[in-house]
């Protein structure tokens, strides 16, 4: 056996101690939880205490922050320049 493989096998062994720790599961189920969340140990404990993960919230660039003052002020413009031309007509 590898160092590698060794050090992978120790590194399974220490997430399956931890969710029996921290569950009531036994060694059986929580190889099976573990496997079935990708050997994601704090998932596996989330889960059993039903803590939902939350959704990662969409970061604004500078970019869009932006793109969105420029477009107001578009906006702006372009009705201030049709209230002008409007009144114009007008008088």
């Amino acid at each position: 056996m590898s160092l590698q493989e060794e050090n992978n096998t120790q590194n399974i062994y220490n997430k399956i101690q931890r969710i029996i720790n921290q569950t009531d599961y036994d060694t059986s189920i929580a190889i099976v939880k573990l496997t079935e969340n990708n050997y994601n140990e704090e998932l596996v404990i989330k889960k059993f205490f039903g803590i939902q993960e939350k959704e990662k919230e969409k970061k604004c660039s500078t970019k869009d922050i932006n793109q969105e003052i420029y477009k107001q002020l578009r906006y702006k413009l372009n009705n201030s320049m049709f209230d002008y031309i409007k009144r114009k007509e007008q008088n």
